[in-house]
């Protein structure tokens, strides 16, 4: 069995894509598994930037194929903020939900243009044994093979999926579960928040849902076993 780590240290999203990778001969671990505690900054300008940076300093450190994420809240009218900056966008120290709601708002204030869209970039770094059939050509459609990215570790392959959700952001937040940007994240086929949706029902759709299932798919692919030849 292949041994990947996902670079997060949210055991719910562990078991997340742990969920959605099942079936493949992969174990998926946390870096606190490893004795990893710490993971890179964010300090890129894009959603792929910050999952490199994630998955190469995990990768480095343990030696295996490691997979990170980033993802972020894009508004039409704000021109795409807040972006790679949604955690941090209030500012200050560490990530407030609430403030940031709160500014997001404010600067929506008055604007009817209230289309919104969630964003997740998955970056894989692979180590070449664990690619016993190579990479499929062609990937699958929202996979990317991405060559010199300046964070790629030496030896390592990196495989990059993004995955979106689209909605509208509503002006009273509504609903208890989710974080982020969730209680106000509308969507007009279910006529709720994402912070009124199940787990499930959220991960079922969801913006890194979208992006894990089409990296399984390629790795799925790239991970089987090579059939012996019998003749």
């Amino acid at each position: 069995m292949h041994r990947f780590v996902f670079a997060t240290f949210n055991r719910g999203k562990v078991r997340e894509v742990a969920g959605i990778l099942s079936g493949l001969d992969i174990e998926v671990l946390s870096p606190t598994d490893l004795g990893v505690t710490a993971l890179a900054e964010e300090t890129g300008e894009t959603f792929l930037d910050n999952a490199v940076l994630k998955a190469a300093g995990v990768f480095v450190a343990t030696g295996l194929s490691t997979f990170a994420d980033d993802s972020g809240l894009e508004v039409a009218a704000l021109d795409g903020a807040p972006g790679v900056n949604s955690a941090r966008y209030a500012g200050g120290e560490g990530h407030d939900d609430a403030a940031n709601i709160v500014k997001l708002l404010s600067a929506l204030r008055g604007v009817p243009d209230r289309r919104a869209r969630f964003v997740c970039t998955v970056a894989c770094l692979l180590r070449p044994e664990d690619l016993p059939r190579g990479l499929p050509d062609p990937l699958p459609g929202a996979v990317r093979l991405v060559s010199g990215h300046p964070s790629t570790p030496a030896g390592a392959v990196l495989l990059t999926a993004q995955g979106e959700v689209a909605g509208r952001i509503i002006d009273t937040p509504r609903g208890t579960d989710g974080f982020g940007y969730d209680p106000i994240f509308w969507r007009d086929d279910l006529e709720r928040t994402f912070a009124e949706l199940t787990a499930a029902e959220k991960n079922g759709f969801s913006h890194r849902g979208h992006a894990f299932r089409a990296l399984r798919e390629a790795l799925g692919l790239a991970l089987a076993p090579v059939a012996e030849d019998r003749r």
